[in-house]
């Protein structure tokens, strides 16, 4: 279970979710670290223990632990490349099935309450940010540890020279700070930004073939334009703002390398510390530039995945339209009526309804998208019905329902006792099968399709539903009125005794109704 209460406690559970992963990644990456802040030690003991005092055993044996030092970073780098990568995997797997799933769950409601762009960017970008902040901790482990080492044997050394490489290194990191604040707004605005054109693109996708036939191609194709080149600023911005960053972190623990080498050497001529301490102080100096560095590139990405781990939140936080009733009232056996105000749909029959341009809403109200209101089927409060049986039972389908890519058969049948070739046959759609290529597979979407293909074939799978209730909104406003009058005819026969609710203004469907809002026709 993760903790959605804030960007920093929804990172802080997923990592949580595989403590081994979690430790073996602080210790690979202390492993890798930690011989590099311990050889300039080593090489300082090896100068005054063996070459200043002519020892070759001495001397020896300090480039023996040199040996073995190789050795470890070598095993910690090759443990934590492999932990890393774990890392990686493991932020960007758990982050995905957590939006993958919870877009499921959610159901209708997502297209409803958050855009395309919002939904592709969390399942996008947004997941391997998490992940690359996931990669970057054992780093930071193995700095803090090496970091922590170094601050101990400086301390040792000279107490002087020590506290300027404590005080000076947290100092030099925490000038960098600033520079995160405006950093991750940028990098807000940008993602923002980054959302709106993945959504525009991908209205515009959905919507080609409608705005080539208008001629608003060129006119929507100015105004990706526009808000790519918005994008383009806002990513130019951060950036900006993260070179700023990366020159911090080169500048001012720089400014204490400095100051440390320039006072050891001044303390080595007055024999305060010996020459192997002074190439000791110096290579931890300048050590410490590596872990800072790699603390400040943990601070970065944990600004970024905090930016990220924020919309993934908001987005599991949406809950569904409306939750489970506490007590599920069933619905009852067979063919169900549908009432809602003044208006009734028979059970068994065919009812066509003239609602204009009120029709999608007072479909979905029918098919109780969302759960709630006063519709009642077969007398009993759609509110009142368990999710799974409400949709199971009464099928909503609009006419710009999608349709998925794979093989048009598997997409039409639903495993019921409806033949697809007998759907297919009352949606007058089985010359769309037979002109698909290849294997009769659709592509995503079902682009390569006409506005009355699409329509067909996603008739052809409500009526293979079976559902007791199909509520049916404007199913054939693509079609020629030839093919609707085909459609409405074996619509009406297959479904015999099934209920049947149209919302349209076509008087080709009101010619077969049973019933019509105005009566019988």
């Amino acid at each position: 279970m993760v903790d959605t209460r804030g960007p920093a406690r929804l990172l802080w559970s997923l990592l949580r979710q595989r403590p081994g992963l979690l430790l073996l990644t602080a210790v690979s990456g202390a492993l890798w670290m930690l011989p590099t802040a311990v050889l300039p030690l080593v090489v300082g003991a090896a100068i005054d223990s063996g070459i200043r005092a002519g020892s070759v055993s001495a001397l020896l044996a300090w480039a023996g632990v040199v040996v073995l030092l190789g050795f470890t970073q070598a095993a910690g780098s090759a443990l934590l490349t492999w932990a890393a990568h774990s890392s990686w995997i493991h932020g960007a797997e758990t982050s995905q099935r957590l939006v993958h799933d919870h877009v499921v769950r959610l159901g209708g409601t997502t297209t409803r309450r958050v855009g395309t762009g919002e939904v592709v960017t969390a399942g996008g970008s947004d997941i391997t940010e998490v992940a690359t902040f996931f990669e970057v901790t054992g780093r930071l482990t193995g700095a803090l540890v090496s970091f922590a080492v170094a601050a101990v044997a400086v301390l040792y050394i000279s107490p002087l020279l020590g506290l300027i490489v404590l005080i000076g290194i947290p100092l030099a990191t925490a000038g960098i700070a600033p520079l995160l604040i405006p950093y991750q707004r940028r990098e807000e605005v940008q993602r923002e930004r980054f959302s709106a054109v993945t959504s525009m693109a991908a209205d515009i996708v959905a919507g080609l073939r409608v705005l080539r036939g208008l001629g608003g191609e060129a006119r929507f194709r100015r105004r990706f334009q526009e808000r790519s080149e918005r994008m383009r600023t806002a990513g130019v911005a951060a950036v900006r703002a993260e070179s700023w960053l990366e020159g911090a972190e080169v500048l001012l623990p720089g400014l204490v390398t400095v100051l440390v080498t320039w006072l050891g050497a001044r303390l080595a001529l007055n024999g305060t510390i010996s020459v192997g301490e002074l190439v000791a102080f110096y290579g931890i100096s300048a050590f410490l530039v590596i872990p800072v560095s790699t603390a400040t590139e943990a601070a970065n990405s944990y600004a970024v995945a905090l930016v990220a781990a924020d919309r993934i939140r908001d987005l599991l936080n949406l809950e569904p339209d409306a939750a489970a009733p506490p007590h599920p009232v069933p619905l009852p056996p067979g063919a169900l009526d549908l009432q809602d105000d003044e208006l009734k749909a028979p059970a068994g029959q065919l009812t066509v309804i003239d609602a204009g341009e009120g029709g999608s809403a007072l479909a979905e109200r029918l098919a109780g998208h969302p759960i709630g209101g006063g519709v009642l089927a077969g007398g009993v409060r759609l509110a009142d019905v368990e999710p799974a049986e409400l949709r199971r039972r009464i099928v909503l389908v609009h006419n710009q329902d999608p349709l998925f890519s794979g093989p048009a058969r598997a997409e039409v049948d639903q495993g019921t006792p409806v033949p697809v070739d007998t759907a297919l046959h009352a949606a007058d759609a089985a010359d769309v099968l037979a002109a698909l290529p290849g294997d009769a597979e659709l592509d995503e979407l079902g682009r390569s399709l006409s506005g009355g293909q699409r329509q067909r074939l996603v008739l052809a799978r409500a009526l293979c539903a079976d559902a007791d209730v199909l509520v049916l909104d404007d199913p054939t406003s693509a079609v020629d009125a030839h093919s609707e009058q085909r459609i409405a005819q074996r619509v009406r026969d297959l479904r015999s005794g099934r209920t049947t609710v149209v919302l349209t203004q076509s008087p080709l469907w009101k010619a077969v109704a049973d019933t019509t809002p105005g009566g019988t026709p």
